[in-house]
């Protein structure tokens, strides 16, 4: 299948749309981290796939979670111990497949008698070294807040505590690195584009899809996987049609609302901080942005649609009120700069605490008719995995056995040995990376070529091209963000909107002013034909 490459993406998705019905292997719907990960993998093992999102790529859950790879100390008091092995596991996988946008966190638990006694966190934290291999992160160990400098921002009756390890990552990006990788392998991917209609047949599926601005277009597929995150049971009970009287939907999901504020940076160093609340939950302290604190995340039980999920004044005064719990300084709803929620659609398991339900995933697998898979639940932290494992399910009811490859494997950006040589330590080889481009680069400011490593990687020179000096990126729209990074995400990235630019593909947006925001927002609202007018009178 030929690789799509959306260089104007609303005029390619519309000429494309009214084009010949697609035939695929397999239809993909939702375009979240699940979703472009099973397509990415299902394509990388020689099917051919077609995927489907309504919004743009991480519109919701996946731009919206506390941004860790981690396995979930906190579930080991739920004693799911298999899904934190699981997660484990994959940290230091995920961690080696694309190093610019994942990269060790060290975090600080300080130890508050009233919640848990020490020789409690202690064994948790040993469970949690020793449930999996470990090459790159370092174990855990206990700390005196009084002398080190993480104890600085806490309030003095904290005297002692706990460090242990997990990773950070960029969501947003880590789902386009896959949908980039989807694509490259031969996928077709349309975003906003709804699935109107799925047909189930004796031996296949007829989906209708709609895109936002076009004409209707007919898929028809072998099988279809249903990976629509917080609607996957919606689309199963309204959109998807049976191909005799069998119920689609057999499971139920749980939506619970996780919301996040930002606010001014709470302190210097680069740990972050675990704290542990009265009412048994945690939330995390983490360092954003190199000017913020990220302070997350709450448990909410949503009804309603997904898609109006919305932070509400009694989740900012929960969240400030915990971190204040801790830090000298008190944080207030006052110093919220932005917040945002977020939709886990976890599969109902009749718990009664939010907290408690289960963070694992369940395939779902019917063979009544033509193949149909659906994705229950999960983390983003176990996305790979749970593709693999998706994946294989979708080859086993096709009857087509083919081989995983996605483990060893780096994401688009993520193998630096063209820059560096032979790949140590993720950590290390970012930096060595970042070196490397300061001296290819040398026109480049400090800032925006660590910026750009960091969202790009190995692909930094795709944005870059053939410019030699700073003024050859074109005009700077908002501070540090040049036309040919925009013409970039507009052709490679699926990007239409300046909220997709802003706050998806980056986090630019609170940098930035409101005017700031507004410019970027109107250059890609403008048509690529208008901008190459702009360009070519610019230089005339």
């Amino acid at each position: 299948m030929a690789t799509q490459s959306p260089l104007d993406t609303a005029s390619a998705t519309r000429a494309e749309m009214s084009a010949a019905p697609i035939a695929c292997d397999v239809l993909v719907v939702g375009g979240g981290i699940n979703g472009v990960g099973i397509a990415r993998d299902l394509a990388g093992r020689g099917w051919s796939v077609v995927l489907a999102e309504q919004d743009d790529l991480a519109a919701h859950t996946s731009s919206s979670s506390t941004k860790l790879i981690h396995g979930g100390l906190r579930y080991l008091e739920y004693y799911e111990f298999g899904l934190v092995r699981k997660a484990l596991q994959e940290r230091e996988v995920l961690l080696r497949s694309a190093p610019h946008i994942m990269w060790p966190l060290r975090f600080v638990m300080p130890h508050d008698p009233s919640m848990r006694p020490a020789w409690l966190v202690r064994l948790g934290l040993f469970l949690y070294d020793h449930l999996a291999r470990r090459e790159v992160l370092p174990g855990s160990r206990g700390v005196d807040l009084r002398r080190h400098p993480v104890g600085a921002p806490l309030q003095p009756r904290f005297e002692r505590g706990f460090i242990y390890s997990d990773g950070w990552v960029d969501d947003a990006r880590l789902v386009v690195l896959n949908a980039i990788e989807a694509r490259e392998r031969g996928a077709q991917l349309f975003t906003r584009t709804r699935c109107t209609a799925a047909q189930r047949h004796a031996s296949g599926w007829t989906a209708t899809l709609q895109p936002a601005d076009g004409p209707a277009r007919t898929v028809t597929a072998r099988a279809l996987v249903n990976a629509a995150g917080p609607w996957a049971e919606s689309f199963l009970r309204g959109t998807a049609s049976p191909a005799t009287g069998e119920a689609l939907a057999t499971k139920s999901l749980r939506l619970v609302k996780g919301s996040h504020i930002v606010v001014p940076r709470c302190f210097e160093h680069d740990h972050a901080y675990i704290f542990q609340n009265p009412d048994k939950r945690i939330i995390f302290a983490i360092p954003y942005e190199q000017e913020f604190t990220l302070i997350g995340t709450t448990d909410q039980e949503l009804q309603g649609d997904p898609r109006g999920a919305r932070i509400g004044d009694d989740e900012v005064a929960y969240l400030c009120e915990q971190a204040s719990r801790y830090f000298t300084r008190a944080v207030t709803p006052a110093d919220v700069v932005w917040s945002y929620a977020g939709v886990r659609p976890l599969l109902d398991d009749a718990s009664g605490d939010p907290s408690a339900v289960t963070r694992d995933y369940l395939l779902e697998s019917n063979t009544a008719a033509a193949p149909l898979l659906s994705v229950w639940g999960g983390k983003i932290t176990t996305f790979r995995k749970l593709a693999e494992d998706a994946a294989t399910d979708v080859g086993r009811m096709l009857g087509e056995v083919r081989s995983p490859w996605t483990e060893p494997a780096a994401l688009p950006g993520g193998d630096l040995s063209a820059w560096i040589g032979r790949p140590q330590r993720p950590d290390t080889d970012f930096e060595r990376f970042v070196t490397t481009v300061r001296q290819r680069h040398r026109w480049l400011p400090a800032a925006l070529a660590r910026r750009l490593a960091r969202a790009y990687g190995s692909r930094i020179d795709r944005v870059l091209g053939d410019a030699a000096a700073l003024a050859d990126l074109g005009a700077e729209v908002a501070p540090g963000l040049h036309e040919a990074e925009l013409r970039y995400l507009q052709r490679e990235e699926w990007a239409v909107s300046g909220d997709d630019v802003l706050w998806r593909r980056s986090k630019l947006g609170l940098h930035y002013t409101e005017a700031e925001r507004a410019r970027v927002a109107q250059w890609m609202e403008t048509p690529v034909s208008k901008q190459r007018e702009s360009r070519a009178a610019a230089c005339s």
